[in-house]
């Protein structure tokens, strides 16, 4: 299983690094404002389908964020 601290951490990584803010993404991907902070206190993971649309929102692959890869561009 996926450490859900790791993956909270690279998508705040990857938002900042794309100059998105974390409380417009997760508003925009309509999810909680808490689902970061509940990721990093550990065991929360989001279901497939918010990890789907948190990927397509920054333009990355799910793979990327759960650190499967270390190259955040979709296979296209």
């Amino acid at each position: 299983m996926h450490n859900s601290q790791e993956v909270a951490i690279t998508i705040k990584s990857h938002a900042k690094n794309k100059k998105i803010s974390i409380g417009k993404m997760l508003s925009d991907c309509s999810l909680s404002k808490n689902t970061l902070s509940s990721m990093q206190s550990g065991g929360y993971l989001p279901r497939v389908e918010n990890l789907v649309r948190i990927a397509d929102y920054l333009d990355c692959s799910v793979d990327y964020l759960l650190g499967r890869t270390d190259k955040p561009e979709i296979n296209r």
